[in-house]
């Protein structure tokens, strides 16, 4: 057999059992393509301006270089150590380290740019599909045409090709300092091997799960009114993070090996087939490979977090534009409301017509608040609030000495909870008026640009308000002091009207909103920023599911002997499988359930600034997790084939 039979060989048997790795690097290569296609796409150009996501995408390209070298470099450290047996058979029939290494650099040439064409292939066959969906979830109206970039095509090939000068150069620094000795030694020692509990690892195990536990106590306080300066916030959301993070590491490290050694005294010692492996098998594997695990965790749970709060923003997109903008069309003077009312006629366009006179007024509220929030620089005896008057809100009866407040933004609700009753004054330039304070509605009532950055809305009776106007601060009031709504009748005829806002030129002006274009603001910033988080998470999510799966491959290599012995014992496969069954659940299970967990209080926290809805969340999680699965069943299967030729 010469050089290149045998070159030939070790390739198709590599291709053969690292399948998983080569659809991992195409599946890389494919995104990262695609992603830099999108900045020389020739379809760009036409809604440049309307996306303004150039400088995120190429940020993502670079997070994407960074998730794939990290996979590409551990999942290179594995297979070169399952290879140290072949390298030092190698040595031993007279074979230099030299010749080795451009054996196995050749082989790694042929399967790493091989699998370079087919993903650039791929990439461009779906780098189309990729620009409809960032059309599709930002809502741009463009025409994608497949277009093959060669500037992208040199910078996928230089990136790659640095990553793989990078590994060889692992590859040639490992088979310099073995020797023969120890290249048959590798393997066998790579696993931390561990057959006593001690008191230390009891210790970090109880350590872990309470400083998870805190973290996520401390995370469901962060908002409530516990943390009353900003030095006091921040530390808290340091102590999570910390908190959080080396919990789930000392999780790994000592916890998990603690709890399932309660399980196995319960049972005092008399452990079945299937507990044999999966818990033991678990107790001792699992904190060798803790710094792995809490990253996996960690970013897995960052991942969805991030896209489930995009998500949530996503969807609620016209909610919150509705809450900013109570009328279809917001004008801050009479004159440029006729002019965009009269065009409205000329295209018979039916509308209706709102006015609301705002006086802006210095209002004490430190007695219906709940929490005392003086120690973060806001003072609540003289908080300039928006004034209306109970005339122009329906359904609104207020006696002379009563206000109700509306249009509270969620995160300032949050953060400064009202009291169901209480004193409000308001200051005049003459004697204040005091207000028995009776509530807070929900409607809103005034643009957010008179409602000074999200505070609520105050009605008050019509005699006061009358008071008020004639005593108020003229210092503290905006250049429009009127706000006119236009509403559009029917739905469908909104962006027609839209069309005529901008045909007259009338979003250039001061107070002039459009609820229609901040509806395609917001879906287009948080559709590009899901659009970048879901690609990230799903390369995440499949190098990270590959790592995992060649640990089980390296363990069902290493236990083989094991399968072995307990099949001459009499054990049938079915008897094994389901052990390995129960080993994957925990394998694959705990980082999944983890992270998940981590994810909620993450997103609960966020819950703050985006709003509360489950259902993205949910959705979020349930495709991770079926996604996630894959990978344990794919290693359910490699371990079924390890089974049926341990005898």
């Amino acid at each position: 057999m010469n050089i290149n039979q045998l070159i030939f060989r070790n390739l198709v048997k590599n291709i053969k059992h690292y399948y998983l790795y080569v659809f991992a690097l195409v599946f890389s290569v494919c995104l990262y393509f695609a992603f830099v296609t999108l900045q020389y796409d020739p379809s760009m150009d036409s809604v440049e301006g309307t996306i303004k996501g150039g400088a995120a995408i190429r940020v993502t390209s670079i997070l994407l270089i960074v998730i794939v070298s990290i996979f590409l470099f551990y999942a290179n450290t594995i297979f070169i150590k399952r290879r140290s047996k072949e390298i030092g058979l190698f040595q031993l029939i007279g074979m230099t380290k030299e010749r080795i290494f451009w054996i196995i650099g050749v082989e790694n040439f042929l399967l790493y740019f091989g699998s370079i064409f087919i993903g650039t292939f791929v990439g461009f066959s779906f780098s189309k599909l990729i620009i409809l969906v960032l059309f599709k979830v930002t809502g741009v109206k463009g025409i994608a045409k497949l277009h093959f970039s060669e500037q992208a095509l040199v910078q996928t090939i230089i990136v790659f090709a640095v990553i793989y000068a990078f590994i060889m150069l692992m590859n040639y620094i490992f088979i310099k300092r073995q020797t023969i000795l120890s290249l048959f030694r590798v393997t066998s020692s790579t696993e931390e091997r561990v057959k006593k509990i001690s008191v230390f690892e009891i210790i970090i195990g109880i350590i872990g799960i309470t400083g998870i536990v805190s973290g996520y106590y401390v995370s469901s306080k962060l908002f409530e009114g516990d943390f009353q300066s900003m030095t006091e916030l921040f530390g808290a959301m340091a102590f999570i993070l910390g908190a959080v993070i080396l919990g789930t590491y000392l999780f790994y490290k000592g916890s998990v090996s603690f709890l399932f050694n309660l399980v196995r005294k319960s049972k005092n010692g008399y452990l079945n087939i299937n507990e044999v492996l999966s818990l033991s098998s678990i107790m001792f594997k699992m904190k060798s490979n803790s710094l792995l695990l809490t990253i996996i965790t960690t970013v897995s749970a960052l991942a969805i977090g991030l896209l489930s709060l995009s998500y949530i923003s996503y969807s609620s997109a016209e909610k919150q534009a509705e809450e900013g903008i109570p009328a279809n069309f917001s004008f801050g003077t009479s004159k440029e409301a006729d002019l965009f009312t009269d065009q409205l006629t000329k295209n018979g366009i039916a509308y209706n017509g709102t006015t609301v006179d705002i006086i802006r007024a210095d209002v004490n509220i430190g007695k219906i608040l709940e929490a005392d929030l003086s120690g973060l620089n806001f003072d609540p005896n003289m908080t300039t609030l928006a004034v209306v008057s109970e005339n122009n809100v329906k359904g609104v009866d207020l006696d002379e000495d009563e206000t109700l407040f509306t249009n509270y933004a969620d995160a300032l609700e949050k953060f400064m909870a009202l009291k169901d009753s209480g004193e409000v004054i308001i200051e005049t330039k003459d004697q204040p008026i005091h207000l028995h304070y009776v509530g807070l509605n929900d409607v809103p009532v005034v643009p957010y640009l008179y409602t000074a950055g999200g505070m609520p809305t105050a009605i008050v009776d019509e005699k006061v308000f009358e008071q008020l106007n004639n005593n108020k601060n003229d210092e503290l009031q905006l250049a429009a002091s009127t706000y006119f709504g236009i509403d559009i009748k029917k739905d469908s005829e909104v962006e027609k009207a839209n069309d005529i806002f901008h045909d007259l030129k009338l979003d250039e002006k001061d107070f002039n909103l459009s609820r229609y274009d901040m509806i395609v603001s917001n879906k287009a910033n948080m559709g590009l920023t899901m659009f970048i988080v879901g690609f990230l998470g799903l390369t995440f999510l499949i190098t990270s599911g590959c790592i995992l799966y060649f640990k089980q491959m390296d363990e069902g290599e290493e236990e083989k002997h094991n399968y072995t012995i307990l099949r001459k014992l009499g054990y049938t496969k079915g008897d094994l499988l389901k052990g390995i069954q129960g080993k994957q659940l925990f394998s694959f299970g705990i980082p999944l359930v983890i992270g998940l967990v981590h994810s909620y209080f993450a997103v609960q926290s966020g819950w703050f600034f985006f709003g509360t809805d489950w259902t993205p969340m949910l959705i979020v999680m349930v495709v991770y997790t079926v996604l996630y699965s894959i990978f344990g069943l794919l290693s359910v299967l490699y371990y079924k084939k390890v089974i049926n030729s341990a005898l």
